[in-house]
C-alpha cells in the first residue's frame, strides 16, 4: 500500500488542522491505520491508530479517523500548541509498526 500525507503547515497556538492520508495499491481494511510524528530531536512517538480498536495518545485533542470508501485516513487536530511541532506520518500496519508502510510524511509547525 501507498500513503501520501497532506494538509500541515504553519499554524498559531490554539489552531486545529486536519491531516489527510490517501492511501492506494490496497483497501485500508486490510490494516491497522495510524498517525506519528517525529519531531526533532526525539524519538518517533504513536498519535492514534485505528483498526479493531481506537487509540489516541490525546483523545481531548487528536481524533483518528478513517474513510474506507475514499481509502482515506485523518488526523483532526485542536488546540495545537508549539510542542506538537513535527513531521507527521501516515502508517499502514498489518504486523507491527517497524514492518509498517510509511508515508513520506507532512511538516506541522505551530508558532507561539
Amino acid at each position: 500500500v501507498q500513503l501520501v500525507e497532506s494538509g500541515g503547515g504553519l499554524v498559531q497556538a490554539g489552531d486545529s488542522l486536519r491531516l489527510s492520508c490517501a492511501a492506494s495499491g490496497e483497501s485500508i481494511i486490510s490494516y491497522v491505520m495510524g498517525w506519528f510524528r517525529r519531531a526533532p530531536g526525539k524519538e518517533r512517538e504513536m498519535i492514534a491508530t485505528r483498526g479493531t480498536y481506537t487509540y489516541s495518545a490525546d483523545s481531548g485533542r487528536f481524533t483518528i479517523s478513517t474513510d474506507n470508501d475514499k481509502n482515506m485516513v485523518y488526523l483532526q487536530m485542536n488546540n495545537l500548541n508549539p510542542e506538537d511541532t513535527a513531521v507527521y506520518y501516515c502508517a499502514a500496519s498489518s504486523s507491527g509498526w517497524d514492518s509498517a508502510f510509511w508515508g513520506q510524511g507532512t511538516q506541522v509547525t505551530v508558532s507561539s
